[in-house]
């Protein structure tokens, strides 16, 4: 078939597959053209193949061109256009531009690669080398950067520049963002329904959960497994204690995903006086034993009640509560000892 009668394609040769591809957005926003098409990566990776000898890496390329074209015209299509993203890919696009004349090259240039921390002094050289012969033979060179641009006019070489995009990255409303963090174990004594009718009812809440998860113990609970997969909840694992501080710092409110059960309804969650101590309320389900904390906690009979009072806690993590942090740093040992202390006295085992 005669070259003219064949459909003209711009071809994006991508250095590794979409999914992984940090342009992704701007690939998949030229790839709405029908006549833009992907090209994965070859076998042997782009990488590899530059680290070859010479003669054996041209020849690798090569072979490639020739599958690739013979393919692309079987289906009567001919590359007008090969984009690349990286020096290494220069190989192949130079194959493909011998067997194509007519073909273009574009290249896209989004860092230093030459310059790359995981290239010694011998590969720097080489990508310097491929560098320069994409940037020679390219007929639109597009940089991610006002500085890469210069760097090429500095070399004498026009230079377009396309920066980046973001479009598949989640932007969350941060005006109507609500932070909380739970601190501690993550197994049986969570509420994993509760937690999941919360977050279903406030799309804005972002929970850190610090502490281990345990999967034997609340691997049949679908709820727990929802709770796992939803992108809200960022599970941070266990901390240290200066970890967990900064991470409550990070938070509007603390909460104690506890069930209402007998075990967890007398006791007096640590945690809750730990969130105090920076100025932060807890949200729990209405236990009994919280209340002897009343001041520090925000008991919730239901989900729809949890969420409301997570909500009257957002932004307090650039106003926290003062006066509650001075109520928390009160409760030292000392204080909260002091009827053991006076026993002791007492019974004469110390002196006052």
């Amino acid at each position: 078939m005669a070259a003219d009668a064949l459909r003209p394609l711009a071809l994006l040769l991508l250095p590794r597959p979409l999914e992984g591809f940090i342009l992704r957005d701007q690939a998949q926003d030229l790839l709405r053209a029908e006549a833009v098409v992907a090209v994965d990566p070859p076998r042997i990776p782009y990488g590899a193949v530059a680290r070859l000898p010479h003669v054996v890496a041209e020849t690798l390329a090569g072979g490639v061109a020739k599958r690739l074209v013979k393919a692309l015209r079987r289906n009567g299509d001919r590359p007008r256009v090969v984009v690349i993203f990286h020096p290494v890919q220069i190989l192949l696009a130079r194959a493909i531009l011998a067997l194509e004349p007519d073909c273009e090259l574009w290249y896209g240039r989004w860092d230093r690669y030459e310059h790359a921390y995981d290239a010694g002094p011998h590969l720097r050289e080489r990508l310097t080398e491929l560098h320069e012969a994409a940037a020679r033979l390219s007929s639109l060179t597009f940089v991610a950067s006002d500085e890469l641009a210069r760097l090429e006019v500095a070399a004498g070489r026009p230079a377009t520049l396309v920066a980046l995009s973001a479009d598949a990255f989640p932007a969350p409303d941060p005006t109507a963002a609500v932070i909380a963090v739970s601190l501690g174990h993550l197994g049986w004594r969570t509420d994993w329904a509760l937690l999941r009718a919360v977050a279903e009812r406030m799309p804005q809440l972002v929970l850190l959960l610090v502490g281990a998860w345990h999967d034997d113990e609340s691997k049949d609970d679908p709820d727990y497994a929802w709770c796992r997969a939803h992108p809200g909840f960022v599970w941070l694992g266990a901390r240290s204690d200066d970890e967990a501080a900064r991470l409550i710092l990070c938070a509007d409110v603390g909460i104690v995903p506890f069930k209402v059960e007998p075990f967890n309804d007398a006791g007096l969650p640590y945690r809750i006086l730990k969130y105090a101590r920076l100025g932060r309320r807890t949200v729990t389900p209405d236990l009994a034993g919280v209340k002897t904390w009343s001041q520090a906690v925000l008991a919730a009979r239901d989900a729809d009640a949890f969420a409301a009072a997570l909500a009257t806690q957002a932004g307090r993590r650039t106003d926290p509560d003062l006066a509650l942090r001075d109520w928390a740093l009160e409760q030292t040992a000392v204080a909260q000892n002091a009827p053991l202390w006076d026993r002791l006295v007492a019974l004469g085992i110390v002196g006052r």
